[in-house]
């Protein structure tokens, strides 16, 4: 990768007018907006089942061995796929330590109102948090 991609930007005696590289959250937004119900049935069914009182979402563009796919970006022409998954899981894993735990639940929000999202980039992943319409 040169310079230019990685910062985003045309060199300057090219005569384009240099663009901004959107964030790949401006795409993962539009995409939660649309994918919404559908992950709103899916995390009532996880409490109601009785899987889980915490689900968690995944939103990724490439692989993740976690959780259930359940919205394929490549069948519904999106930018992000999702999958289900659950505090349990992630603590199973080791993706949230176990001393870590407590804390996490503390920031857990309600997942009647919002979704809890865990977006894997490239450049690492972070837990967001979505409100459902």
């Amino acid at each position: 990768m040169d310079r230019e991609e990685l910062l985003g930007a045309t060199p300057e005696n090219s005569g384009e007018p240099q663009k901004k590289q959107e964030s790949p959250l401006v795409s993962l937004e539009k995409d939660l907006e649309f994918y919404a119900d559908a992950m709103k049935e899916v995390a009532i069914e996880i409490m109601v089942e009785g899987i889980s009182s915490h689900p968690i979402f995944i939103a990724h563009q490439h692989e993740v061995n976690i959780g259930e796919l359940i919205l394929n970006k490549e069948e519904l022409n999106t930018n992000w796929t999702i999958q289900a998954s659950t505090l349990e899981e992630f603590v199973e894993k080791g993706i949230i330590k176990k001393d870590k735990k407590e804390a996490f639940l503390k920031a857990y929000k309600k997942p009647e109102d919002f979704m809890c999202v865990f977006v894997v980039v490239p450049e690492g992943a972070n837990f967001i948090y979505y409100p459902y319409k």
